[in-house]
């Protein structure tokens, strides 16, 4: 498929260095950007499918770096089926498991932890909810589990390793194995913060700069943060990415971007939502945590959409998080929400509202157009214009 988007107002990259893109419009074929910027007549005539961006914003597709996937679309803490559909409807294009710890009855021996990751990576190979694509499978370290076995993990497809939820003695004991994920080739990633789950420890600074992991996961709690002396420590004497979610410390999640932009390291800001857990399902949830460092915590909003989309995508490796030719054609159209006090998506997002989204695109195929059912309508209509294929990609209504 083809697909051409025209009349956008603006175009924000995902790059918070180069954060903009002049031009008006997008093209993308076979599941990638292939122009961006302003199309010839010939390009647009050539597609598929155009959309009418109406003068509303482009950005690439969110990638929460922090869903409590299982199996399928279904939550078990909340027993909800559907839900990650439901975050296509709020921007969310790509999801990233935190581990498959949810799974009721979960095992906990080696043999079950290894199969349990590859067989929820298998599940979501070709399986997209709502469009979504779902990076599944993330081995759940516990005691056990021999350097071997992340050799054979990785050669079997399991690129994520998952800390905080094992049986150890304490949380200094996980950096024998995450030093073997890493050295498979792993992303690393720990729990950070206070207990969440029954059998679990908080682990703090201490632990994270002893461990290494690559990511620090809910920075800033989940749901319950560690010391405010640790967070200085941890931005100053490690390169760890600093995970801030939706359900967790709201001022302490202001508190770590203000010290990355202190340090000069604002690329290691992610923003993901920990979710589904006791916190909810949370489809807005990436773009309440955008408002909030925007509107809050003072960062420029085409900042706060990079921590959501550019920093995720290279901090986990991936070829989305970019509105760039040759990135993964991801694209989520979003504007100031109809009967706000604002008159574009940025400004909105500046001003702590959540912006409208008109339209979702993955791999270049437009999953709706015209209205999210968890939003506001855009202040402008975003349409197909044209359509070469027997197909309705609008979207129904609340």
């Amino acid at each position: 498929m083809i697909t051409a988007i025209v009349n956008i107002g603006r175009i924000v990259s995902g790059d918070f260095q180069q954060p903009f893109v002049a031009g008006d419009s997008l093209l993308m074929a076979d599941g990638k950007i292939t122009a961006i910027g302003t199309l010839t007549a010939d390009q647009v005539a050539g597609a598929d499918v155009v959309i009418d961006a109406g003068g509303t914003t482009a950005i690439p597709g969110l990638i929460d770096s922090h869903v409590h996937i299982t199996f399928g679309d279904y939550t078990p803490r909340q027993k909800v089926v559907g839900y990650l559909d439901s975050y296509v409807h709020g921007g969310v294009t790509t999801a990233i498991t935190a581990s498959e710890v949810h799974v009721p009855g979960r095992p906990k021996d080696p043999v079950g932890v290894k199969a349990l990751a590859v067989a929820a990576l298998r599940c979501f190979t070709e399986y997209r909810p709502g469009g979504m694509r779902v990076h599944a499978g993330s081995v759940i370290l516990e005691p056990g589990l021999v350097e071997q076995d992340f050799a054979d993990l990785a050669r079997d497809g399991i690129w994520l390793a998952k800390a905080g939820f094992g049986a150890f003695a304490t949380p200094y004991d996980y950096a024998e194995q995450v030093a073997w994920a890493r050295k498979a080739g792993m992303v690393t990633t720990m729990h950070t913060g206070g207990s969440s789950i029954p059998g679990s420890s908080g682990i703090w600074a201490d632990h994270l700069l002893a461990v290494k992991p690559h990511v620090s996961f809910h920075v800033n709690g989940g749901p319950i943060a560690m010391p405010d002396a640790d967070f200085p420590r941890l931005v100053q004497e490690s390169d760890v990415a600093l995970q801030i979610c939706t359900a967790g410390n709201l001022r302490t999640a202001l508190l770590v971007c203000k010290l990355a932009l202190q340090a000069g390291q604002f690329e290691r800001v992610l923003i993901a939502t920990d979710t589904p857990t006791g916190s909810g399902i949370m489809p807005l949830g990436m773009l309440y945590t955008m408002t909030h460092l925007a509107s809050l915590g003072g960062l420029p909003p085409e900042w706060a959409i990079a921590a959501a989309t550019g920093n995720n995508a290279t901090t986990y490796r991936l070829n989305s998080g970019f509105l760039k030719p040759g990135h993964d054609a991801d694209v989520v159209l979003i504007d100031a929400c109809a009967g706000g006090s604002q008159s574009d998506a940025l400004a909105a997002i500046a001003n702590g509202d959540i912006p409208a989204v008109g339209a979702v695109i993955t791999a270049g195929v437009p999953r709706f157009v015209g209205r999210s059912r968890n939003t506001p309508a855009t202040i402008k209509p975003v349409r197909v214009a044209e359509c070469r294929l027997p197909m309705d990609f609008s979207a129904g209504a609340h």
